[in-house]
């Protein structure tokens, strides 16, 4: 239990951020929405988040080599909070997308500052368990911040003043930290030829995860409007699905670490596509099952990326599973710049729950492969796989902190 204190700064700034801005990708797309924007314009602005931090998981390491980690924390967290602010002054698809790929380039180089941290501070000893327990932090952020989306519906711009808030305050415990800082990390990936060579399999769950979870976070909101959720039942359908992400990954990481990885990720992704299509059935005829089903839902989706991961890992030698991972990293992302756009074509042509129907679609899609992948190659035997560990889908900075040397720390 005492793994955790010596980053407890650390684990505080990522919940206070994660707080401050998980709802905000849900607030646009419904503001757009009621300005009249169609499904497209909104799929962009996932698009256009999605690029800014791609961008910035590589730009990050810049910026922290000249200045260090406390003083660009203190930028990308500052910019982030005006940003918020900013979309109170102007209401244009094109002034959003701007905004939006600077939240997603500050967002990468916050989570850059937090994981390279993480990753000099954390004792090899404990590396799983502080990377779970800032997993944990992570998404229960997001969870809880969904209810600020209901100070809308008293003042508009409130929801908009309680996120730069929240982001402002999350410098504080950074700021006011006796860690010393880090020397400046190696943000270093594999090549996706390499790594496609290396693992097909994990290279096309990383791409089909990206995308499946790139359009349910940009356009989840979108859907909830369409089928005439208010606010407050938008928050709720939001942050279930975060927290059922957090609940499954537990037993199904345990699950592919003592069979058949490959089994488990082909259960999983038949699971993700059938629980996608109950919820295109609740949507229409039974409203009553849609919670249960969300969480459900984003138990299976959000195990999908650390399954890949693992399976990847599974085929790799020990010096080349730092770069593999991050390199999942920049194809998760990848995927994640073409979900919003798919999905908002999805909704234009089918409907709110287009969305769902193309995280059908994929993942199916996925599961046909991996088949495919069981009848060409052999398994790795149970007790040759490597560890499942829940991971974020980040940046490449939080692969370091799965394969540091056993001195380190």
């Amino acid at each position: 239990m005492t793994g955790w204190r010596p980053v407890r700064s650390l684990l505080t700034a990522i919940f206070l951020a994660m707080a401050g801005s998980g709802f905000l990708a849900t607030l646009i797309a419904l503001r757009l929405q009621e300005a009249g924007a169609s499904p497209v314009t909104i799929g962009w602005m996932g698009t256009a988040y999605f690029i800014g931090l791609g961008l910035g998981s590589l730009l990050a390491f810049t910026l922290i080599g000249r200045v260090g980690h406390i003083r660009a924390f203190a930028t990308f967290v500052s910019l982030f909070s005006a940003s918020m602010l900013t979309y109170a002054l102007y209401q244009h698809p094109i002034f959003w997308a701007g905004l939006r790929l600077l939240d997603g380039l500050c967002m990468a180089g916050t989570f850059v500052c937090l994981e390279s941290w993480l990753n000099d501070r954390t004792p090899a000893t404990g590396r799983g368990g502080v990377l779970a327990t800032y997993m944990i932090a992570l998404y229960v952020g997001q969870a809880v911040g969904q209810p600020i989306l209901m100070l809308a519906t008293s003042q508009p711009l409130l929801p908009l003043v309680a996120g730069s808030l929240l982001m402002s305050l999350a410098v504080l415990p950074i700021a006011l930290t006796r860690m010393s800082a880090p020397p400046v990390p190696e943000g270093g990936a594999m090549g996706l030829g390499a790594l496609y060579a290396a693992s097909p399999l994990g290279v096309a769950g990383a791409l089909a995860t990206g995308v499946m979870l790139g359009a349910f976070y940009a356009l989840g909101g979108l859907f909830t409007a369409g089928i005439g959720m208010d606010l407050s039942q938008t928050s709720r359908f939001m942050g279930i699905a975060i927290l059922g992400g957090v609940v499954l990954q537990w037993p199904l990481g345990l699950l592919s670490d003592r069979f058949d990885r490959r089994r488990v990720i082909i259960g999983t992704l038949g699971a993700a596509m059938a629980l996608a299509l109950l919820i295109i059935l609740a949507a229409l005829a039974l409203p009553a099952l849609l919670l249960p089903v969300i969480g459900l839902f984003g138990g299976v989706a959000f195990a999908l990326y650390p399954l890949f991961v693992a399976h990847a890992n599974d085929r790799l030698s020990d010096g080349a599973r730092v770069g593999a991972t991050g390199g999942l990293v920049l194809v998760y992302a990848g995927g994640a710049i073409l979900g919003p756009l798919s999905g908002a074509v999805t909704m234009a042509a089918l409907g709110p729950t287009g969305l769902f129907a193309l995280i059908a679609l994929v993942a199916a899609a996925t599961l046909a492969f991996a088949l495919l992948r069981t009848r060409r190659t052999a398994p790795v035997p149970a007790e040759q796989q490597m560890p499942y560990q829940i991971l974020p889908r980040t940046t490449p900075a939080a692969a370091m902190v799965l394969d540091r040397p056993p001195d380190a720390g």
